[in-house]
Parts: C-alpha cells; structure tokens; sequence
C-alpha cells in the first residue's frame, strides 16, 4: 500500500476588528497566498517527494509549519486525528495567523501501484475497468511513469488477486 496526502483549502477568514488594533497595515485584508478550493498532493512514491519540493517555499511558511506533520503523518500510512475526526484520515488544521486564518482539509489517499505489461491504450482501459471494482475510488494511468495508480477506500483495502483479475489477459509486472 502507498499513501498521498491531498490537501484542500476550504475557507478563509479575516477578522477585520483583530487587524484594525493590531497590524501595522490595518487593511490587510484575507492570505493573498491561499485561495478557497485550491487542492494540493503530497506524494512520496519511487523517485517523487513533494512533501520536501512543495513544501520548500511553496507553502507559506505559517502555514507549513501547522500543518507539514499532518501530510507527513499521512505520507507515511499513519492516522492523522484518531478521535478527534469523524475519518481518523482526515484533519481539519488553520495556520496560526490569528487576523486572516486559512483553514485546510488534509486526507491520506490509499493507492496501490500497478504495473501492467500492456500499451499506453490499454493502460487506459485497464484503468477504467479498475474503477468498476468495488472499493476502488479511482484509477489513474500516468503515462510519464508507466502505471496505474489504484485509489481506495481508506477502510476497504482491495485485494491485490481482485486487481489482477480486472487486469484481465494482461500480465502483471507488481504491485506496490
């Protein structure tokens, strides 16, 4: 099993009565870094590591250091927030600007790795065979790498003899 973390802004805030006391600039107004819905994926997977290459400069820093232990809690298959979410796979985190917090929904996302001896055409069928399969969420050829990727319920691990059997007449390389 391999693990992304995806990471999804879902609201800002701006507390015009907190900035007005306190802020040199009394009109900052929301983050300009973080827009509503902007979705981010932290991958840790052969050769990617975007936890290090998104993570160094890419995110404000305030941000980052709220919330770089839940992705890479998550990048490692661990639980994010046991008894704290209602899916201890997800965390609902803010950075620490108390006048304009950006709030972020982080999920691990379950994945296997498929490799299939088959052409990029076949590829592509074999994936969306895959996502008829039950537990599976989604299944993404990347032709850049040469596999499939197999999302799944975080609670419903699929069987790698259920892959094999959707890939049908092709042979399987590994799964990962």
């Amino acid at each position: 099993m391999q693990y992304k973390c995806k990471m999804t802004v879902i609201d800002k805030k701006v507390f015009n009565d907190l900035q007005e006391k306190y802020l040199e600039d009394p009109k900052s107004g929301a983050c300009p870094f973080y827009e509503v819905g902007a979705e981010y994926i932290f991958e840790r997977y052969g050769d990617e590591d975007t936890f290090w290459t998104q993570g160094k400069g890419a995110h404000c820093s305030e941000a980052w250091d709220c919330f770089s232990r839940y992705v890479y809690t998550a990048l490692q298959g661990g639980s994010i927030m046991r008894g704290w979410t209602n899916d201890e796979h997800m965390m609902i985190a803010c950075c620490n600007d108390g006048t304009r917090p950006v709030i972020f929904k982080i999920e691990r996302l379950d994945y296997k790795v498929l490799y299939v001896d088959a052409n990029m055409g076949a590829q592509k069928e074999i994936a969306t065979a895959l996502k008829n399969l039950d537990g599976v969420t989604n299944a993404i050829y990347r032709p850049e790498k040469n596999f499939i990727e197999v999302f799944m319920d975080r609670n419903n691990e699929v069987e790698d003899e259920k892959i094999i059997a959707a890939v049908g007449d092709f042979k399987v390389l590994r799964i990962d």
